[in-house]
C-alpha cells in the first residue's frame, strides 16, 4: 500500500525536483500523482513502500529545515546589498502601472465597504 509523503500543491518546480533526487539518492521507492486536467486532484509524492516512510520522512524534514535556512540568508544576503525590489522602485520603473494597480485596489476596497458605510 502507497503512503503520501509530500503535497506539491503550489510547490515550486526547483524544490519538487530537489526532493525527487533526494529520494532517488537514497534508493526510495516513490511515485507522483499529478492536478490532472481540471487542477482538483492531489499532486503529490507517494512513496510505494510504506517502511520506507520514516526514513523518507526525516530525510524530508532534514532538506526542508536546511533549504528554509538558505532561502533566509539568500534573503538576508538580498536585502544587505540593495538588491530587494521596493515599492519606491516598483514606482519609479512603470509609473502609470503603479498608479492604475493602486487604484484599481482603492476601488475594490471602497466597493467592498460600501455596504458598511452606508449604515
Amino acid at each position: 500500500m502507497s503512503k503520501l509523503l509530500f503535497r506539491m500543491r503550489n510547490v515550486p518546480e526547483d524544490e519538487a525536483q530537489e526532493v525527487r533526487e533526494l529520494l532517488e539518492v537514497h534508493e526510495i521507492d516513490y511515485f507522483e500523482t499529478s492536478a490532472g486536467n481540471w487542477g482538483i486532484s492531489l499532486p503529490a509524492i507517494w512513496l510505494k513502500n510504506v517502511e520506507q516512510f520514516e526514513q523518507a520522512r526525516e530525510l524530508l524534514d532534514g532538506y526542508q529545515r536546511d533549504r528554509s535556512e538558505r532561502l533566509r540568508r539568500e534573503y538576508q544576503l538580498s536585502k544587505e546589498r540593495g538588491e530587494l525590489k521596493t515599492t519606491w522602485q516598483s514606482f519609479k520603473e512603470n509609473p502609470l502601472q503603479f498608479i492604475a494597480y493602486s487604484l484599481t485596489i482603492a476601488l475594490v476596497f471602497y466597493l467592498s465597504t460600501l455596504f458598511f458605510l452606508s449604515f
